[in-house]
């Protein structure tokens, strides 16, 4: 393949798409940040509160369902792939790009409990067809994939700030090899996950070195059996927790089919008030129910003890169903809501005897972002990048596959309408218009 001049072109051209996708991501993911900063730090400081009030984020999600609502019932693409159907990387044309900028330029600022991993996807994918229109490129089925791809993948990379989580993401998202990708991979990270344990264990009691590939950084406890076994208990139970909340979601987006605008806002203004009841619970900002919890994340890894498990358990309880209510009804992305939910579980539950807090927040965020994803390898590379260290690898691989097996193994809930596919019972006059 390398040979044909074809492909060495394709390769080329992708490689120059690479250029202005990938600033055009940044400066998204800029905009994004600074009007999250603006909206729910920065106004209520000018107005006088030391956070947030209660009340915040009422007004806010409800403009954010009736603005998504709109673009999901006007605009070509829907705003997007719903995102309690899981991570896309096709469907979305360049005539897509104004609805997926729309909906989540004004709904993942003000509130919704999603991150932008989806829009970079769909804006990626969308810009490079977009410019190989432009300046004429061959526009032919398989060359519209490969330039999708690699958009989608240039854009996602801007946000992980690594190419290769965004390289194995975009293979595991595209679904290439079909199923039995799935089939071969899923048990070789498996054996790979306790071939690593083996080892460890090996090396702890023989007391004998085979050599590293560490170069010197402070390392954390060394693993024991207890978070071993940990994982067996742990995974499974945070896996079917979330993997409820996405359940949640598609009946949400069943809800939401039926009549577009007044739903979409209806199910935006649930959001709030689950965002308004953690804060009138807790007497915290009712942003940590809110928004992606990317930054939250870090604050809550970097200083556990300021959670009482009080917080812990409103949090876990009203962002999850904040959670299900914008899977079904606004866009974005599910990953970084998961990663904050796994993580708080984490926290909760690492008194455990014999579980510390690393081991715990690894097994809490790998079992339920793979959960989420359904993309076991995407999510371990994932997971082991946030946590910094390799010393957890064996427990995220053991968490990500037993979620996954779960996952699949439960009950899926309504399907979710595909971009391009008309939903029975739609509203009157609100079809969108596929361009």
């Amino acid at each position: 393949m390398l040979g044909r001049p074809d492909y060495r072109k394709a390769l080329v051209f992708c490689g120059l798409i690479g250029i202005p996708v990938a600033l055009i991501a940044f400066w998204f993911l800029v905009a994004i940040h600074q009007l999250e900063q603006l909206i729910w730090t920065t106004w209520p400081k000018d107005l006088g509160w030391k956070q947030a009030p209660w009340w915040w984020g009422l007004p806010l999600l409800t403009v954010a369902g009736l603005v998504v609502g709109l673009v999901a019932a006007r605009l070509p693409g829907r705003g997007g792939h719903v995102p309690a159907a899981g991570l896309h990387s096709g469907g979305i044309t360049e005539k897509a790009l104004p609805g997926v900028l729309i909906a989540a330029l004004v709904g993942l600022p003000l509130g919704a409990v999603l991150g932008p991993e989806a829009p970079l996807i769909a804006m990626g994918g969308g810009l490079a067809l977009l410019f190989a229109r432009l300046v004429r490129a061959p526009d032919t089925e398989a060359s519209r994939s490969l330039l999708g791809a690699a958009g989608a993948a240039a854009a996602i990379s801007a946000l992980f700030g690594n190419p290769i989580v965004g390289a194995v993401l975009l293979m595991e998202v595209a679904g290439l090899g079909g199923p039995q990708l799935f089939a071969v991979m899923l048990p070789a990270l498996l054996a790979s996950g306790i071939g690593d344990l083996i080892f460890t264990g090996f090396v702890r009691w023989t007391g004998l070195e085979t050599g590293s590939l560490s170069i010197g950084l402070p390392k954390p406890p060394p693993l024991d059996w207890g978070d071993v076994l940990w994982v067996l208990v742990l995974a499974p139970a945070i896996a079917f927790l979330i993997h409820w909340a996405f359940v949640g979601g598609r009946f949400a987006a069943r809800f939401v089919t039926t009549r577009t605008v007044r739903n979409t806002t209806l199910c935006a203004l649930g959001a709030a008030v689950c965002v308004t009841l953690y804060a009138v619970a807790t007497g915290r900002s009712p942003a940590e129910a809110a928004l992606s919890g990317e930054s939250t994340l870090s604050e809550l890894a970097q200083d556990p003890h300021a959670w009482p498990v009080g917080a812990l358990i409103a949090v876990l309880a009203f962002k999850g169903l904040a959670y299900a209510l914008c899977l079904g009804s606004l866009r974005g992305g599910p990953i970084f809501p998961a990663l904050f939910l796994g993580g708080a579980f984490g926290v909760l539950l690492s008194p455990l005897p014999g579980l510390g807090l690393v081991p715990a927040m690894a097994v809490g965020m790998a079992a339920s972002v793979t959960a989420a994803l359904r993309l076991p390898v995407s999510s371990v590379v994932l997971v082991v990048l946030l946590l910094g260290n390799v010393d957890t690898v064996a427990l995220v691989v053991l968490a990500s596959v037993l979620s996954f097996v779960l996952s699949q193994r439960l009950p899926q809930g309504p399907r979710v309408p595909a971009i391009g596919e008309q939903p029975a019972d739609r509203e009157a006059g609100d079809t969108p218009r596929t361009g």
